[in-house]
């Protein structure tokens, strides 16, 4: 009986803000005809919530509250063909990516019962193989063991000028100062917070995409994800039952 899983894997993308992780994760989950999930986003779209609904970050209780009455889920846009970012049935994707709430989500990320709410989420999206899924622990806490895992980082200067052009694209216009402030911040928040900080696991593959153009970034990872997928196929093979 052959195994229909065994040509599939589970990539996680872990990184930096504004490393482009969104955007390539979702390039190499097109390309292999995966699903792909934006963890990033999730943490977003709770950050949102949070300060919609004034919810204190040093409330124990307000905060178990907010999570309880939290749905996220995303749905294909039949237009654009994109996974798009609900919350409680409201169309986030646009409104999570204002500065104000990249102001906020390190410090609501940082917050254990958010991150133990998300990642149980994020486990049941992934149980089958098939899956691209990028933030800031998915190699280290959500799949540790993810058939390939890329860390991803840039320079800090590099990943503020993506960050100030993408906003410009949505008509955003935002000082490049308070934007490398921003990241600073959130670097600092993400890599020393006591629960799951951002952290390179040690089997994954560094990718520093400081002088790299997005088409190598993607071929990069795409060799390295054929690489394991014919390993799991000799692997599954090997050990195939008739």
């Amino acid at each position: 009986m052959q195994n229909c899983m065994r040509s599939k894997i589970t990539i996680a993308i872990d990184g930096f803000s504004s490393c482009g992780k969104s955007t390539t994760a979702k390039e190499i989950a097109k390309v292999l005809n995966y699903a792909y999930v934006d963890t990033g986003a999730m943490y977003r779209a709770v950050t949102l919530y949070f300060i919609q609904n004034h919810i204190s970050v040093t409330n124990p209780k307000e905060i178990s509250n907010a999570v309880s009455q939290i749905q996220i889920t995303f749905r294909r846009n039949p237009d654009t063909l994109e996974n798009e970012i609900y919350l409680n049935g409201l169309n986030v994707a646009i409104e999570i990516r204002k500065m104000y709430v990249s102001d906020h989500v390190s410090v609501v990320s940082a917050i254990p019962d958010v991150r133990r709410a998300l990642v149980a989420q994020q486990k049941q999206m992934g149980k089958g193989k098939g899956l691209v899924m990028d933030g800031r622990d998915i190699g280290t806490v959500v799949f540790p063991d993810a058939d390939l895992k890329i860390f991803m980082t840039a320079d800090p200067l590099i990943r503020a000028q993506r960050r100030q052009a993408e906003l410009l694209q949505k008509g955003d216009m935002v000082n490049l100062e308070e934007i490398l402030d921003n990241l600073k911040k959130r670097d600092e928040i993400d890599t020393t917070r006591s629960d799951s900080p951002l952290k390179m696991a040690d089997d994954a593959v560094l990718l520093d995409n400081t002088m790299m153009t997005f088409d190598e970034q993607v071929a990069f990872i795409m060799e390295l994800a054929d690489s394991r997928l014919s390993a799991t196929i000799k692997n599954n093979y090997g050990h195939e039952t008739i």
